[in-house]
């Protein structure tokens, strides 16, 4: 009886040590992506999508609280930077109607890190977006 005792005391204070890889090897991983994601916002989005995300009433979508910026669907994310957008846009019930220039030249890196920027900046916390999943959605956007 007290082997068992003695093992399970061992497997319980050998727990305490032992922290959790994925995640604390991933944290500055991921603060590299949202800090040079952040530059690219910058430089590049800020001017019609504001410092804080919030757009422009009836012309740019906000992207803070935006069910399209924080949803599954990357892909269109993904399209959405490389390729602009020209026509009318709803977004949570709110229509936009200024066109967003694209952005081709912009590295699978780089859109990776400018979309975990804008995805858990300001109010938005999201998944993170691999620059492997960007690569799959530009092999599929014509």
């Amino acid at each position: 009886m007290k082997y068992f005792y003695f093992l399970g005391l061992i497997v319980v204070l050998s727990s305490a040590f032992v922290s959790s890889p994925v995640t604390n090897q991933s944290q500055p991983i991921i603060k590299a992506s949202m800090d040079r994601g952040k530059i690219i916002y910058l430089q590049r989005c800020m001017a019609c999508h504001q410092v804080d995300g919030s757009g422009g009433p009836r012309l740019n979508p906000p992207l803070d609280g935006a069910s399209t910026v924080k949803g599954n669907d990357k892909l269109k994310l993904v399209r959405i930077i490389i390729k602009g957008m020209t026509e009318r846009v709803e977004i949570d019930g709110e229509y936009y109607d200024n066109n967003m220039s694209a952005n081709p030249d912009l590295t699978d890196t780089q859109i990776a890190d400018v979309l975990n920027y804008i995805r858990n900046s300001w109010g938005n916390k999201a998944s993170i977006v691999t620059i492997a999943e960007v690569k799959a959605a530009r092999t599929k956007i014509k």
